[in-house]
């Protein structure tokens, strides 16, 4: 069984989110996303719109994700691909070189990501909504 991991906050969850999901899977037999909790996210100076357990919910019932696991810091990518048996690890080619470190590890694919959507533009919108 070939096993696939990608990381995110999936906050708003669109459909740039959906396609990079139906693509990590069709790169295996099992999908795994790494969801940032909220502390983490904080250190990030980023928010998410729902908190941790919402955003597991919605990716939960996904047909190409096959389990979620919690990410709390940037440190536990090598233990998840052992821990995991990870054979591909998958992310947006916004984050191109970042994760070359894990090469050693398994194969690393930068997804081409999905234009004219992003979370980061929704939420500006919505804010500006508001205001």
């Amino acid at each position: 069984m070939k096993t696939v991991i990608t990381y995110g906050t999936f906050d708003v969850l669109h459909a740039g989110h959906i396609r990079l999901l139906q693509r990590a899977r069709a790169l295996g037999d099992r999908l795994i996303v790494a969801l940032s909790n909220d502390e983490f996210n904080a250190g990030k100076h980023k928010s998410a719109l729902l908190d941790y357990s919402n955003r597991k919910a919605v990716l939960e019932s996904i047909r190409y994700v096959d389990l979620v696991v919690e990410e709390a810091d940037w440190e536990q990518k090598v233990h998840d691909v052992s821990k995991y048996s990870v054979d591909v690890f998958v992310i947006g080619d916004d984050w191109k070189g970042h994760f070359d470190f894990l090469k050693p590890h398994c194969e690393v694919v930068y997804l081409a990501r999905t234009s004219g959507i992003s979370s980061t533009e929704i939420r500006e919108h919505l804010s500006e909504a508001v205001v």
